[in-house]
């Protein structure tokens, strides 16, 4: 599996978005201030299986403006920081090309989930009522059946960053430290758990569910597990290659000539000529003004 996502970094590597998170950040903003606003335009851009199968086929992509709950303003702006600080953390640890591979994923494995999910509660309610098929979709598209996709999206990032950083810290409440490990069980046995109880609500309940959860763990899973660990970099292995590149680029920017008489440099006066002088006594660079002109120096 490593060597056909590496064949295709190689490949596609050229067309990944950088700072990706920004975008989604920025999409996602949009979709808030459309809560805030005018509500029920979300309704025409949820993930409505049932609805793209009539017709509206713009859902497919619209759906992801609709944040995943409704918070006020500032619980809104906390939670995108968050994402975004996720997004960029693992987009420095993977790469641009593996963190777009990932986010694409995400998209089509819950784009796939709500159709299943539609499926199945289609099925329940021709077992349980008298309507045809098609009876059921108009039913379900009017009724507003969607899955909250960006919810298991962003908890597939939570997922992730836990696996490539497990022992970064998350602060909950500004105040107590739960590393990123422990909070990344801690949300799958919350899913784990509220499968569980869906099922206890019924079996098609529960299977839904399930598909929606098993949708999110399988990005998880995929790009993940089944790739080799050695590609992620660490949190100081990262902090080290950003020192190395300045230290670098430092460098780079030091004068390789400069002139010992009138302190002139190759940057400041790129049309000079630096020379060493034979005769003076030590290294004395001078440039070419000063070449002929110059006293000896001696010891």
């Amino acid at each position: 599996m490593s060597k056909f996502i590496y064949k295709l970094e190689r490949k596609f590597g050229k067309y990944a978005i950088p700072n990706l998170m920004l975008y989604v950040v920025i999409v996602q903003a949009v979709g808030y201030i459309i809560t805030y606003t005018k509500p029920e335009l979300l309704f025409y851009l949820s993930l409505n299986p049932a609805a793209i199968i009539t017709g509206q086929v713009w859902r497919l992509v619209t759906w992801v403006l609709v944040p995943e709950q409704y918070m006020n303003l500032f619980m809104a702006i906390i939670s995108l920081y968050c994402f975004y600080s996720l997004g960029r953390a693992l987009e420095r640890a993977l790469g641009s090309f593996y963190l777009n591979l990932f986010f694409l994923s995400g998209c089509i494995f819950s784009v796939i989930g709500a159709f299943i999910m539609t499926g199945i509660a289609t099925g329940a309610l021709m077992i349980s009522t008298d309507l045809g098929m098609w009876q059921v979709l108009q039913l379900l598209a009017e009724g507003g059946l969607s899955l909250y996709a960006m919810y298991y999206l962003n908890l597939s990032l939570i997922l992730a960053f836990a696996i490539c950083f497990p022992d970064a810290r998350f602060y909950v409440f500004f105040v107590i430290q739960i590393p990123a490990k422990v909070l990344g069980i801690i949300y799958a046995c919350l899913q784990a758990a509220t499968v569980i109880f869906a099922f206890v609500d019924g079996f098609a309940s529960g299977l839904i569910t399930l598909v929606a959860v098993g949708a999110s763990l399988l990005n998880v899973i995929l790009f993940f597990l089944w790739t080799k660990r050695s590609r992620f970099k660490s949190p100081k292995e990262i902090k080290r290659q950003r020192e190395y590149k300045v230290k670098m680029k430092r460098a780079s920017a030091v004068s390789r000539h400069k002139c010992a008489i009138c302190g002139q440099t190759n940057e400041s006066n790129p049309d000079l000529q630096f020379r060493y002088c034979s005769k003076c006594e030590g290294n004395y660079e001078y440039c070419s003004e000063h070449l002929f002109t110059h006293e000896h120096v001696t010891k």
